[in-house]
């Protein structure tokens, strides 16, 4: 189970709660409340498309009252207001960390700061059967800053074969598509930026995708209630976002690792 940083990131939206609606699915007898604290640090990208990489740090936090409410670093803070076996319907209220310039001052130079922002999101996670524990995963979400835009992810995960009550271990792809005004925040450049920037001045007219991705997430359990997380995941990112000037690199690679107590 994941409870890493929000996004930026190139984690898969489903690793932030990878395996929880398995894990009530299957337990007799789940608490009422569900409980992840630790600290973790991810080696990701400096920004959606960089050259350059970084190591952030910070808490894991995961807690979760019945299947109804949750405050989690990875999923913000969120009700399921349907909340029955295999099935998840809910909102919650996340955060964008944003983009600096001086992430990569040689390449953002002129392109300005994206804010930080709260992500109201809606979501839906549905398991196909107790035979075929198959996990479908999906989203949408907005960016509240101005010109942040609307951005949604299709995921699908599954157990992978020598999974036990001691290492669970889960895959599974993604796509992300985004509205034009997201790709145009992040990925276009106008002609006051390319002026201060030097980069070509590069307009999207259309939404599309964003990201195709593929996740893995294990968790191993060291005592009882020590945990340790490792997730990692890859991305390689659409045309419209591909094609931008500010773009280094299309794929795109994060590990993230946290030692966790669980109660």
């Amino acid at each position: 189970m994941a409870a890493h940083s929000q996004t930026p990131s190139p984690l898969q939206e489903w690793q932030y709660s990878g395996g929880l609606i398995l894990e009530r699915m299957f337990e007799s007898q789940e608490p009422d409340l569900h409980a992840v604290v630790g600290l973790g640090a991810e080696v990701q990208p400096a920004y959606e498309g960089s050259r350059a990489y970084r190591v952030r740090g910070g808490p894991a936090i995961d807690l979760r009252y019945k299947d109804m409410a949750f405050v989690s670093t990875g999923d913000g803070i969120g009700y399921n207001l349907i909340h029955r076996r295999g099935l998840e319907v809910g909102l919650s209220l996340a955060y964008d960390t944003g983009r600096k310039e001086r992430l990569d001052y040689s390449n953002l130079r002129g392109m300005g700061d994206k804010p930080t922002s709260a992500v109201p999101k809606a979501f839906l996670t549905w398991v196909v059967s107790d035979q075929f524990p198959l996990v479908v995963r999906t989203d949408v979400r907005h960016l509240l800053r101005t010109g942040g835009g609307t951005v949604g992810d299709f995921g699908v995960y599954m157990p992978m074969p020598g999974s036990s009550e001691r290492l669970a271990v889960f895959l599974g792809p993604s796509v992300t598509v985004a509205g034009r005004r997201y790709l145009r925040d992040l990925y276009g450049v106008t002609n006051e930026q390319s002026l201060a920037s030097g980069h070509p001045p590069y307009n999207i007219q259309n939404a599309g995708i964003d990201a195709f991705g593929l996740g893995l997430s294990a968790t191993l359990h060291l005592s009882r209630h020590v945990l340790l997380n490792v997730d990692a995941a890859a991305n390689r990112l659409g045309h419209e976002a591909a094609d931008s000037p500010l773009i280094e690199r299309l794929s795109s690679h994060v590990i993230a690792v946290s030692v966790d107590y669980h109660w």
